[in-house]
């Protein structure tokens, strides 16, 4: 591949990421890759926008969703209690699959969280669903990208064929390289409790 064609791509994945916060800032769902499955991401501080997560996935409103962040500085926003187990696994393990479970603050609302006084926060380890979250200015909420039940999607191709036209747009970062959902970890007590093996 040559200089030229490299920049064409390049060019042409930045308007696509400007595409897709576009979507976002507008309460619009837009799937998007990460390293371990597709996600169908909206802003996690919008609630009408989860909303439409839940309703296009169809997934019932008891079932929280994990939010996900490009940087550390925006954790102080999402999480009430920062304990040094989550620091210590954090920087060990982020950007990565591993999610935390904290208490959460009053920004995040209830509908992301099912109405648990608990947050699920991870950053993935992907440079497009980073830059996505980067250009939206905040976090994203983003369960896998398909119906409620069904298998997760690794390719952008599995996201149009479960969702088709339901979501306004699919960034397509090529087939995920973990291909199974995060670990899940939860920091509410002394004692780290596994949630979800990843």
């Amino acid at each position: 591949m040559d200089a030229s064609s490299t920049t064409a791509d390049d060019a042409l994945m930045r308007a696509e990421l400007h595409r897709a916060a576009e979507h976002i800032r507008a309460g619009r769902p837009v799937a998007m890759p990460t390293e371990t499955v597709y996600g169908l991401a909206a802003d996690a501080t919008d609630a009408r926008a989860v909303a439409e997560v839940y309703k296009v996935k169809a997934r019932p409103h008891f079932d929280p969703l994990i939010v996900h962040l490009a940087d550390f500085e925006a954790i102080p926003r999402l999480v009430s209690h920062w304990p040094r187990a989550a620091e210590r696994l954090a920087r060990r393990f982020w950007p990565g699959p591993l999610t935390l479970v904290l208490p959460r603050t009053a920004a995040v609302p209830d509908i992301v969280t099912a109405g648990l006084d608990t947050v699920a926060i991870r950053m993935p380890d992907h440079p497009l669903a980073l830059a996505l979250i980067r250009l939206c200015g905040r976090p994203l909420a983003a369960p896998s990208a398909n119906r409620f039940g069904r298998i997760s999607p690794t390719t952008a191709a599995h996201v149009r064929q479960e969702l088709g036209d339901r979501i306004a747009m699919v960034l397509d970062g090529g087939p995920c390289r973990a291909g199974i959902e995060s670990t899940v970890i939860a920091l509410t007590t002394e004692q780290p409790t596994l949630l979800r093996p990843g």
